[in-house]
């Protein structure tokens, strides 16, 4: 793919992804883009399949959570200067062809995080984590300030600037709740999000996510960022007055409520 500015990368966590990781991390690479693959102490043949790949494979001896994955992935790409990295989780729900719109909207919001937002062909979505996600975007957007599409979604461009960001004190899932927060409350970061489709069908090995684990530690930790940084109705009112979602087909963004 062409892009007209910045030098980007694909930053890949995976944890036992040996059925999807050859397709994802071969679709990724067709982009022309440097590939950075962590895997996450996987006991099947996943370090195998990506090890015989042209990617940068990093690798922890044993589980140390997404949020770890994702910390060492930053790491390697703030040693190489990228200007900005899309992340994109192992298990195939994810498509690389999503890939060059997300960079397009990163390049038109410069500075913006930028969320491949699971919006179209929701039907795909089990009800369950429908009703869920809808509660953590309400949430995590009000600890924001801004509202956010699909605050759970993997699938993100990472601008350069906050990548420094990736010391904050937050493990597992949270840590993508945390650089959500912390970028837009402390550096007064935009975040736009580009539709994508839900992907939940066809064979997906089960998530790592707990709904009830997971869960409570996101809620837990969205409820002291609201308390920590206070003013709980402007920030309400601020976040239902600026919805931005960037539809790719025209270019421009849209109110959405």
């Amino acid at each position: 793919m062409n892009t007209t500015a910045g030098r980007y990368c694909i930053l890949i966590p995976c944890l036992n992804e040996e059925k999807a990781i050859g397709r994802v991390v071969s679709e990724a690479l067709a982009l022309g883009l440097p590939v950075i693959v962590v895997d996450d102490g996987s006991d099947d043949r996943t370090p195998d399949i990506v090890g015989a790949m042209p990617v940068t494979l990093l690798r922890h001896p044993t589980r140390r959570g997404k949020g770890e994955a994702l910390r060492t992935g930053f790491r390697e790409v703030l040693r190489h200067d990228y200007d900005g990295v899309v992340t994109m989780d192992g298990d195939g729900q994810h498509l690389a062809a999503d890939v060059p719109a997300i960079i397009a909207a990163g390049e038109r919001y410069p500075g913006s995080i930028v969320i491949g937002a699971r919006l179209l062909e929701r039907e795909q979505q089990p009800p369950g984590r429908r009703r869920a996600n809808a509660v953590a975007d309400w949430g995590i957007s009000l600890a924001c300030g801004w509202p956010i599409a699909d605050t759970q979604s993997g699938q993100r461009l990472y601008p350069r600037s906050v990548l420094d960001l990736v010391d904050l004190p937050a493990e597992h899932f949270v840590f993508e709740a945390a650089m959500l927060i912390t970028a837009c409350r402390e550096r007064g970061v935009r975040v736009v999000s580009v539709p994508i489709a839900s992907r939940y069908q066809g064979e997906f090995r089960l998530s790592h996510f707990s709904p009830v684990r997971d869960v409570t530690r996101i809620t837990t930790y969205t409820i002291g960022r609201v308390f920590h940084y206070g003013n709980f109705l402007a920030c309400y009112r601020q976040a239902k007055a600026r919805p931005t979602i960037v539809t790719p087909d025209i270019g421009a963004a849209k109110e959405s409520h």
